[in-house]
């Protein structure tokens, strides 16, 4: 179940790029958002009210689900894709790879989670993958303050999408399960956004064509009622740290998607970034050794 679940996250995040082109016209960034996660967040409370499976909340719950709507659907989506404005795909690709290593330590402060040594390296071997797999973005790209910006909100996001990680399993080990706090946070997310473009004065528009209603329709049921159900359950049930692995291998399926209908070209230095991704993967999902000592149970 945990790796049809890993592979769907994967799958799914991994093609949404092609919807998030078709979403560039007429309509506002940060509306197309409010339209994403305020539709998607209504899915879900439909499904969940027919289904009677809509779980109630405390207070608690309640204000942890407003910190993960604004973490996860609200803040991490305006850094990077205002980021992009300044710098290169493959370097946001790369930063946001960094969430499996800022998972594992938010695990160990937030929940005392011992930081497994597969983990890391794993991670480390990954990001190294994507390095190479993007060399070639990062050999033209000047350093500026621009650059600089960008990058700076890149890790902003990427530090909200690890916080919004760390908040959801906090409501899993609550009980309370992920289909039920998406959908409060999504909506309570696109509210605060909503808040945003009103203030900001930005007009909500809307293109009545086949390509931003169906890249929206994608990036609504796909990319976010599944997506996130999918993801936030690994979270609950692997661990941050593991589950946020899926971020490395997004841009790999990006890639070869791109391959396809863009026509992008695979170097040696892609393929080497390929093969240390996988490795990293391999070494993320490896089983610690345990040997037994005088009764003792001891993790190698």
């Amino acid at each position: 179940m945990n790796l049809s679940l890993y592979l769907l996250t994967v799958l799914i995040w991994g093609t949404t790029w092609i919807a998030l082109k078709l979403q560039l016209g007429v309509v506002a960034i940060p509306v197309s958002i409010v339209y994403r996660f305020a539709l998607a967040g209504l899915i879900l409370f439909a499904i969940l009210l027919l289904s009677r499976r809509l779980q109630p909340m405390d207070r608690r719950g309640h204000l942890i689900c407003l910190a993960q709507g604004l973490c996860l659907f609200c803040v991490n989506f305006m850094c990077f894709l205002t980021a992009s404005q300044w710098i290169a795909s493959g370097l946001i690709a790369v930063v946001f790879s960094t969430a499996t290593l800022w998972n594992a330590l938010n695990a160990r402060i937030f929940f005392g989670q011992r930081v497994a040594s597969n983990v890391l390296a794993g991670g480390a071997l990954g990001l190294l993958g994507l390095g190479l797999l993007f060399s070639p973005e990062f050999a033209g790209h000047a350093t500026s303050r621009e650059t600089l910006y960008g990058l700076g909100l890149a890790l902003l996001g990427t530090l909200c999408f690890s916080a919004g990680n760390m908040l959801s399993s906090m409501q899993q080990k609550a009980g309370l399960k992920p289909m039920t706090t998406n959908a409060w946070g999504m909506v309570y997310g696109a509210a605060m956004l909503s808040v945003y473009c009103l203030v900001s004065g930005i007009p909500f528009a809307m293109e009545w064509n086949s390509r931003y209603l169906g890249s929206l329709l994608y990036l609504v049921i796909p990319g976010s009622v599944i997506g996130f159900t999918a993801y936030l359950t690994l979270v609950g049930r692997m661990g941050p740290e593991r589950a946020a692995y899926c971020t490395v291998l997004f841009p790999l399926v990006a890639l070869n998607v791109s391959a396809f209908a863009e026509g992008y070209q695979w170097t040696a230095p892609a393929l080497a970034g390929l093969v240390a991704v996988m490795a990293g993967n391999v070494l993320v999902f490896r089983k610690p050794k345990v040997s037994r000592v005088v009764g003792a149970v001891v993790v190698r």
